[in-house]
């Protein structure tokens, strides 16, 4: 028969670790103060070592999803809103040039005289 104490009742351990905090409670000198420092110490344990595997892993995902990424010819966010602005530039510098040339052919228009009649481009007048 294996005596369990009260303060293991409510925790979720495998019944070798139980067995184990167990017998180390018994067999050292403190009683149940070192019990309780075991398992404090066994607990910081597993807490520090399930960061580093959390750090682990959010680095092998991160390195997985770089990778991935590179082999998609996707374009980052800087590169895509720099040539968003420059094509915008370009479509305003084009509107202005098409109603500059809009004034100009009016502006021809409106000096030539009125028998003369615009030739076809590349046809020269004989």
């Amino acid at each position: 028969m294996v005596v369990r104490p009260r303060s293991l009742a409510f925790i979720r351990l495998s019944p070798y670790l139980k067995l184990r905090l167990q017998e180390r409670a018994m067999n050292t000198t403190g009683g149940p103060n070192r019990f309780f420092d075991e398992f404090a110490k066994l607990m910081t344990d597993a807490a520090g070592a399930a960061q580093g595997v959390k750090r682990e892993v959010e680095t092998a995902f991160r390195a997985q999803a770089e990778r991935f990424l590179n082999t998609m010819d996707l374009v980052q966010r800087e590169e895509f809103e720099a040539v968003k602005e420059m094509a915008a530039k370009a479509r305003d510098e084009n509107e202005r040039l098409a109603a500059r040339i809009a004034s100009l052919e009016a502006q021809l228009q409106a000096t030539a005289p009125a028998d003369d009649k615009p030739t076809p481009r590349g046809r020269a007048k004989k």
